[in-house]
């Protein structure tokens, strides 16, 4: 169970970057908008790695053999992403005005390698639906005190979370080849 409390640090970091652009450049409402950036982030996250233990139980037979290979490729290629992206400059530089579609769209957007990394819940001895809502409300809580965080201290802190997000990511992916 370990390890899902850290895969769920490690993947809610991409939503809480993004919350911290969100809450640095919008300074107005923040109580308000970290309240919609936690349930659109937090739901997302919870939902997609259910979507991908679904996928990844369908195939799991097939490719039994490789599975903690394919985990391993998965998660390296999602940390990487996450440290390429803790170079540049994230989106929310761009976004002048937060509605719900724009919302929707980062939710998503944030979610995809959780859906990846989803696939790796069948190699992990764990309830799939309690490992899901662990990592749905991990985010919610940081994707929340991410909007309140740049709106205080601006963007210092948000390509260091991801730094770490997809370091974290790393490791485990090691740890599943490994052991």
């Amino acid at each position: 169970m370990f390890e899902v409390f850290i895969l769920a640090i490690a993947l809610s970091m991409d939503a809480f970057a993004v919350s911290i652009g969100l809450g640095s450049k919008h300074l107005t409402k923040t109580k308000s908008l970290s309240i919609r950036a936690a349930i659109y982030f937090g739901v997302f996250q919870g939902i997609m790695p259910l979507i991908g233990f679904i996928g990844g139980k369908s195939v799991f037979g097939w490719i039994n053999h490789y599975a903690h290979w394919i985990a391993f490729l998965l998660l390296i290629l999602i940390g990487g992403k996450m440290i390429y992206d803790s170079l540049t400059d994230g989106i929310e530089e761009f976004i002048s005005d937060i509605t719900h579609k724009v919302l929707l769209a980062l939710a998503i957007a944030t979610s995809i390698d959780a859906m990846a990394a989803g696939f790796t819940l069948t190699l992990l001895e764990v309830n799939p639906f309690l490992a899901c809502i662990i990592i749905g409300f991990t985010t919610f809580l940081f994707s929340g005190l991410g909007v309140f965080i740049g709106a205080k201290s601006g963007t210092w802190l948000e390509s260091k979370a991801e730094l770490v997000g997809g370091t974290v990511l790393i490791l485990i992916g090691f740890k599943i080849l490994l052991f």
